[in-house]
């Protein structure tokens, strides 16, 4: 195959592009379908273009975990063991109110229930013990 021909021909595949500087280079196919989409408008009708992510420049090392945790909570997003932590504390303090002992056994079932969901979802090292009604009877 001629030199020409096989230029041709991958142009034809988007798998190298004409750059003026460098000559040719590579493509990728996952960047080749994104500017293909582009080209079509399939990008248009998007609303904003969102928040960017901030990266401390100080921080040099990989750590995919602090970087995670750092977008979570610029966000306002917490994982959901930490909202159900903080809905066993609640029902914890909204039982000690309670006066009926039907209403006590109650809440404790479902303080149960959001425990066992805890401890499957959160670090061993932040599981809680579920409670007894005696805990609250006294």
């Amino acid at each position: 195959m001629k030199e020409n021909e096989l230029e041709k021909e991958l142009q034809k595949k988007e798998i190298l592009m004409k750059d003026e500087d460098t000559g040719w280079y590579y493509e990728d196919h996952l960047t080749a379908i994104v500017k293909r989409a582009e080209k079509e408008g399939a990008f248009d009708n998007l609303k904003g273009k969102g928040k960017p992510l901030v990266f401390e420049d100080n921080d040099l090392t990989y750590n995919p975990e602090k970087q995670l945790n750092k977008i979570l909570k610029e966000n306002n997003i917490l994982p959901n063991w930490v909202k159900l932590g903080k809905e066993i504390e609640q029902l914890k303090e909204e039982v000690k109110t309670y006066t009926v002992e039907y209403n006590i056994k109650r809440t404790v079932e479902e303080i149960n229930k959001k425990v066992t969901a805890f401890n499957l979802s959160c670090p061993p090292s932040v599981q809680k013990r579920k409670v007894t009604m005696e805990e609250f009877l006294q």
